[in-house]
Order: structure tokens, then sequence, then C-alpha cells
């Protein structure tokens, strides 16, 4: 359904995303994790067209279903975003519009997408928030945003991205600053939307434990770059890059009975400091020489020249 292939996203001289490829079949769920800054988000931006100047977007292949996004004109890309192809932002009171009711904003999807006016257009925003969980629905379809609580706004973000029924749908960390218990109620609905409409999702997050649960594929992102990507549970139960080994060190699960969670020793690498090598040899345990003097390329799903399972092999 989705083909990435060596996607570039530059704001000055800073490569935010730098040479990424990405699949995503029918109905599949695939995971996206890293740090912060580590270009996830901006990846899934730069898909959606999102990606305002001074940030230029490039790539070898941007395809969906077999239609160039790169080559497709602007107003039909428009049609496309939206409606084949939605996202689920980080912040949703951000994102909504405060000056419109939730129900003008859904309706507005519909009546863009896919010409509904009326008494047609709200009956279908009354039966997204319905499908969405939002208790009485019908007097929420004249809330503003800031009379609903974050969880709600969640909610009514995925309603807007579920509207015209999209065969790709992209969650970006989709619950950010909610509590516990909401967050697992968003993750449940996601899911069991993306089950119920057969639609495939890529998931962002920080939670590794969430992409375990959901994901049938991963992809680890580091600086700008996917450093591991499989099927799940195999790369978290062996990974292969030491930067995936180093998240799953990190899982308060794996460091019980320990005075500390292990930490990775620095931070991603920003315009400034950027290795000429490998992006992960100043924090890499396992850095030599080589390391130092070249970039490695990712090969049998992991972008390392000396992946764990050598260790493991021999």
């Amino acid at each position: 359904m989705l083909r990435i292939r060596d996607l570039r996203v530059r704001f000055g001289a800073f490569p935010a995303v730098d040479g990424v490829d990405l699949d995503v079949a029918p109905g599949e769920v695939l995971g996206i994790v890293g740090e912060s800054g580590s270009g996830k988000s901006v990846s899934m931006m730069a898909l959606m067209g999102l990606i305002d100047p001074p940030g230029v977007t490039s790539a070898a292949s941007l395809r969906f279903e077999d239609q160039d996004l790169l080559a497709m004109p602007a107003a039909a890309r428009r049609r496309l975003v939206g409606k084949d192809i939605a996202m689920v932002f980080q912040d949703a009171l951000a994102s909504l519009n405060p000056s419109y009711t939730v129900g003008h904003q859904i309706e507005e999807v519909l009546q863009a997408h896919l010409g509904l006016r009326g008494a047609a257009a709200r009956q279908r925003a009354l039966e997204l928030l319905q499908q969405v969980e939002i208790p009485d629905a019908a007097s929420r379809l004249k809330a503003y945003p800031h009379e609903l609580s974050g969880g709600m706004n969640q909610r009514v973000m995925i309603a807007l991205a579920i509207a015209c029924s999209p065969k790709l749908l992209i969650a970006d960390e989709p619950t950010t600053a909610l509590d516990v218990t909401i967050q697992a109620q968003i993750m449940d609905l996601l899911l069991r939307l993306q089950r119920e409409r057969g639609m495939a999702l890529v998931m962002i997050t920080h939670d590794l434990a969430v992409v375990a649960e959901m994901a049938q594929r991963v992809a680890v992102m580091y600086a700008g770059q996917v450093v591991e990507t499989g099927r799940l549970p195999e790369v978290f139960a062996s990974p292969k890059h030491p930067y995936t080994a180093a998240l799953m060190a990190a899982i308060p699960e794996h460091n019980r009975g320990a005075r500390r969670l292990q930490a990775l020793p620095g931070i991603v690498p920003g315009a400034l400091d950027r290795p000429s090598g490998c992006l992960f040899s100043p924090r890499c345990p396992r850095m030599q020489d080589r390391c130092l003097a070249e970039r490695p390329a990712l090969d049998a799903g992991v972008r390392c020249f000396y992946p764990l399972i050598e260790e493991t092999a021999a």
C-alpha cells in the first residue's frame, strides 16, 4: 500500500529525516519508535505533505497504492490526504479549531471529501462520535474543543481522521498528556477501529509495550534514520542494533530490583554535532574505528557494522 524510499527532510543544514525507507501493507499495523528528535513525526508529516518552508522534502519514491505522491498535483494530493490517508496528531486541543464546534469541524471534512451537506452531514457526524464512544454524542456535536476533556478531544480527532474511511491511518503519539486509564482506552479504540475497517495503521509512540501488543512490525528510528526494522516479537526479543537493545534495557520491567533504571548516555545528535560516520557511534558501547569513518547502510533490517546477532551466533 505505502512505499517510501530515501525520504529526506531538511531544515536548512539540518537533516531531520535522513534517507528513510518504509513499507506498509494493507491492513498492517506498523509501530515506529525512538527517542524525541529521531524524526518519527517529521517523516509522517512529510508523507502527508505538511512540511512548510523552510523545510524541504525529497524522496527517491513516495508511493501510495501505485500513485506517485511527489509527482501528483497539489490539488489531487489534497483530495487524497484526509480521505485515503489520515492522521491523528499529538495535541488534539492544538489541532482542533477553537472557533468552531466539533460537529462543524467533522461536517467540514465530510463536505470537502464526500460532498455531504446539511442533515446528512450532521447524521454522519453523530454516527462518528458514537463510533469513537463519546457519551451523549448529540450534545457533544455542539461543544467547542475547550469544553471537552483531553480524552474527549482525542476521540474527536480520531472521528475526524476516520470520517472518510481511510485506507491508512497514522497515529502520532495519540495518548500524549492523557492519564493512564484514558491512554489504554484510546489505544483499544484505535485497534478496534483498525480491525473493523481493515485499514492499515502506523503507530508513532515512545511506548514499546504498546507497539509489542498492537503492531505486526516495528521500525526503530534514530537521528532521522531507520536503524532496525522487522517483525514482532522477534525484533524486541532479539534486537540486533545496539540502540534497540538499549531501548529494551531501559524498560522498567527489565529493571526490577535495580536501584536505577538503565539509561543510555548522551543525546540524539543535532545540527552541529552530527557524526560523519555512524550516527549512533558517540553513544554506542560497541563502537570501533570503522564506525567513526563510515556510515552503515540498512542491511537485512539493521543499520550496523557490528550487530548484536554476531555475538549470539558465535
